[in-house]
């Protein structure tokens, strides 16, 4: 009997419309374009303006758009997993609005938190759901509305991270296709490098919390690009390894976009062209769960029955990972 796996069936993505570019930062910050496409890439991003809105808008509107693509009744979607470091309030979770929302009435959801590597994490999880037979259909969604948590007045974050949010459809399958294997790893001793000290039960909110500015997310630039370069590059190395996988094998190297020079290292690493290696962070900066699966939405029609794929991330925890998958169809 051949082997259970879980694999992707459909993507469906969202970005919001209003585009904040690297000029209009120069006006609220000391910095210019060219220094920021020098250090990351990154030349605009996505963010999502009103009030009162938060992630779940953006994975709604996508997960509505998977559901169209793929003509899946939502009633027959077994679990919702939201990554998410965002979730529009602590309770309910995202992926109970989102579920709610699209009519998975029969789902049971939640929300993962594992920052940038968060989308990778759900994908492991959702598919061992699928590979032990207890779902059919899994929807797995990465997103961040991370406007909301960044100070605008902070030069060294600002810069970096927007607001998008993405999904894909997992379901059974038993060819030669789908999520092969995972390495997936975590530090809690990174704390100090990339976190946000106010909101948790640590530190729930004060008047003292908001005025020191602890709702908003501290990074230590270069300790954590350091950390970055040298473990996403391993546990890619890692699984293609473990895969007797070498750099030809691969069709394409699906990273987390954070900075285009972690990207790089990573793919010189692991001996892939620069064109197979997929990237949009010019045009979204880093939407912490949301880069992997946007990357997917993206690239889709580009992606073919068959192509080895290896997905790698590195975030905040520290938490850092990397899969294999073959990818199951053609759009």
């Amino acid at each position: 009997m051949s082997k259970i796996r879980a694999a992707i069936t459909g993507v469906g993505g969202y970005v919001p419309d209003y585009v904040l570019t690297n000029n209009e930062l120069e006006k609220m910050v000391e910095t210019s374009d060219e220094w920021i496409v020098t250090r990351t890439g990154i030349r605009e991003r996505r963010i999502l303006k009103g009030e009162n809105l938060g992630v779940s808008v953006m994975a709604i509107e996508a997960a509505k758009e998977l559901l169209a693509k793929t003509q899946t009744d939502p009633k027959e979607i077994d679990a919702v997993i939201f990554a998410t470091v965002t979730p529009d309030n602590i309770f309910p979770a995202a992926s109970n609005l989102v579920a709610n929302a699209i009519g998975a009435v029969n789902a049971f959801s939640y929300d993962m938190a594992a920052a940038c590597s968060g989308f990778l994490f759900a994908l492991h999880t959702g598919a061992a759901y699928i590979e032990s037979g207890r779902c059919k259909k899994v929807v797995v969604i990465g997103g961040d509305r991370m406007s909301s948590i960044v100070d605008y007045t902070d030069r060294a974050t600002c810069i970096i991270f927007g607001d998008g949010a993405a999904c894909v459809l997992l379901e059974p399958t038993a060819e030669d296709d789908g999520l092969i294997d995972s390495v997936l790893r975590s530090d809690g001793s990174g704390f100090q490098y990339l976190h946000m000290k106010g909101g948790g039960s640590a530190m729930p909110a004060t008047e003292e919390t908001v005025a020191n500015r602890y709702h908003y997310i501290h990074q230590e630039g270069s300790a954590v690009f350091k950390f970055a370069v040298t473990n996403m590059a391993n546990v890619s190395e890692e699984i293609m390894r473990r895969n007797n996988l070498k750099g030809e094998d691969i069709a394409y190297l699906i990273a987390h976009q954070a900075n285009k020079r972690i990207i790089d290292a990573t793919a010189h690493r692991i001996g892939v062209p620069d064109e197979k290696v997929l990237m949009n962070i010019e045009k979204y900066g880093n939407t912490t769960a949301g880069t992997i699966p946007l990357l997917l939405w993206d690239f889709e029609k580009q992606l073919k029955k068959g192509d080895k794929i290896v997905f790698a991330a590195f975030g905040g925890g520290f938490t850092w990972g990397a899969l294999y998958l073959k990818w199951t169809y053609n759009s």
